[in-house]
């Protein structure tokens, strides 16, 4: 806003009206008294002003850390505001301010719209609002104020250039809106100047944030957001920098409507990726710096402010690795191999585990199929056990871990727990073991086989009844196998699960771990020891030994 001589006819009618509310009456003037008696009981002095008059001045204005300044007798030069019941109303403190502004007005007549004073506002009238900074009394007219409509300004700090001084009126006239009239010009031209120039700057921390920090170029503050730090991506400022730190920054972007100005430290660097890009491939080795670790991974120092990130999973081939800290230390030097490099994203991953013998190769070296070894149980699932042997995880699957099939590996095993296994198969390619146990435990079929023979009758009960034939249960948790074939003279559909059932066993095949049964053979069995009985009583007719079998 220009501050045309309208505005300034403007503000003398403001310094009228500003100077009549100061006025108590006409006779304000300033007087030299002498003090003729202190009451410090009622915490006063009667001062002699002429005319045989006797104001009243509190010991407030002359006392300072609760020490007098005056005594009685002594001269005081005191402002005669106005009359009380014919007793003068006067003020020391007020002389103070008066002098104090004569000597501002001396100080800056000849330059005073160079100077910008801050100070509280302390009342508004019609005209405006009075603002006090130093004891020295300004007024600011409310057109100059800058402030919203029913604002609520009594008591505020603010900010304002002298617009105006006049001398025989002793007062001083202040601007806000000038003043930012002023600040938005210069930081208009101070922005224009850095997107030209696109020069590096130096600039001054003033807050720092967890998205940024805002920097004091010249005058006009801009926002370093984290991510133009550094080339390594986000970074924590408060880890870096500190309030008042001095920093090069180059200005990158102006949004004019939010008056937002974006500034960068990294841009003032060459950009270190394209060197990595020019230099480094997936497959390199390189020398890295631990610089920060988490609970997924750890990132690495390349150095020239490039950053690698080391997952948690590509740091050993064990693949239980729960904390990265238990393998690597903030600081530590180690090498690793370059297996993604994203030049788009800035992105660069690496793998420590490559660099190292893989335990699965080692196992091979060291082990074949058929080998009874012990293991440590890792962890449990619904299917089976992990046993861990040798640094190499091997499934222990349920039907393998018991020749109880009701039996599964978490109802007999815990993690951490040994197990002597059998590996029962290794698969190279898919690089999996497969374990087993209980093969290393006596078979029920065997010990059923010491004793029991083909041939033989056993009773059983009935466990499972399937389209091919029918499941018995036998002795000792011995299972068999009666196939629809051999269920005569039995018919299945009138069978039924848990009905006990008589067979003779026609196969025990223990290298197969099955036992078959056979109803029809069991009555092939019967009728011939009955032929054979008829044979070896021949004193009795054959209709006899007939007619007693079925009695």
């Amino acid at each position: 806003m220009a501050f045309d001589n309208e505005s300034f006819e403007e503000e003398e009618s403001f310094a009228e009206m500003f100077a009549a509310s100061e006025k108590k009456q006409e006779t304000s003037r300033i007087v030299e008294g002498q003090i003729v008696e202190i009451q410090e009981d009622e915490n006063r002095a009667l001062v002699g002003v002429g005319d045989k008059l006797e104001g009243i001045l509190s010991l407030d204005e002359i006392s300072e850390d609760g020490v007098l300044k005056f005594g009685a007798g002594d001269k005081i030069k005191v402002m005669i505001l106005g009359y009380y019941n014919e007793r003068p109303k006067i003020s020391y403190k007020k002389v103070l301010e008066q002098q104090k502004t004569i000597d501002f007005i001396d100080a800056h007549k000849e330059n005073f719209e160079d100077v910008i004073i801050e100070g509280t506002i302390t009342k508004k009238n019609r005209g405006g609002y009075v603002v006090e900074a130093d004891d020295i009394v300004f007024f600011m007219p409310r057109s100059l104020a800058a402030f919203k409509d029913n604002e609520e300004v009594v008591g505020r700090k603010i900010k304002a250039q002298v617009v105006k001084i006049d001398e025989g009126e002793n007062s001083i006239i202040v601007s806000r809106r000038k003043l930012f009239n002023e600040e938005r010009k210069k930081k208009k031209e101070i922005i224009d100047q850095l997107m030209a120039d696109d020069t590096v700057v130096e600039g001054v921390i003033k807050k720092i944030t967890s998205y940024g920090m805002f920097v004091d170029v010249g005058g006009v503050d801009g926002l370093v957001h984290y991510n133009e730090i550094s080339y390594k991506g986000p970074v924590n400022p408060s880890k870096l920098y500190k309030d008042g730190d001095v920093v090069a920054v180059k200005a990158i972007a102006y949004d004019k409507d939010k008056r937002h100005l974006s500034l960068s430290i990294k841009a003032v660097n060459t950009d270190p990726w394209a060197e990595v890009e020019s230099e480094l491939d997936e497959g390199d080795t390189i020398t890295v710096t631990v610089s920060n670790i988490e609970a997924y991974g750890v990132f690495v120092d390349l150095g020239n402010d490039i950053e690698g990130f080391l997952h948690i999973s590509e740091i050993s081939w064990d693949k239980n690795v729960k904390n990265p800290g238990d393998y690597l230390t903030v600081g530590q030097e180690i090498d690793v191999e370059v297996i993604e490099i994203n030049s788009k994203t800035h992105k660069l991953r690496v793998s420590l585990k490559k660099l190292l013998a893989k335990p699965f190769d080692d196992f091979m070296k060291n082990f074949k199929e058929g080998d009874v070894v012990t293991g440590t149980v890792t962890s449990l699932t619904d299917f089976g056990a992990f046993v861990r042997i040798s640094g190499v995880e091997g499934l222990l699957h349920n039907q393998d871990v018991s020749w109880d099939k009701n039996v599964k590996c978490k109802d007999i095993l815990k993690a951490g727990d040994e197990v002597e296994v059998k590996i029962a198969k290794i698969n190279e390619e898919d690089q999996k073991i497969s374990l087993n146990r209980k093969t290393l435990l006596e078979s029920p079929i065997d010990t059923f086989a010491a004793t029991h023979k083909a041939n033989a009758v056993v009773t059983g009960t009935i466990r499972d009844i399937k389209e091919f034939g029918v499941f018995v249960s036998l002795e000792d948790g011995v299972d068999a196998l009666i196939r629809d074939e051999d269920l005569a003279p039995l018919v299945k559909e009138e069978l039924s699960v848990g009905q006990e059932i008589e067979a003779a066993i026609a196969i025990i095949d223990t290298k197969r771990d099955r036992i078959r049964l056979s109803v029809k053979k069991l009555d092939y069995i019967k009728n011939q020891a009955m032929l054979d009985e008829i044979n070896d009583n021949e004193s009795h007719s054959l209709g006899d030994l007939i007619k007693d079998k079925f009695k």
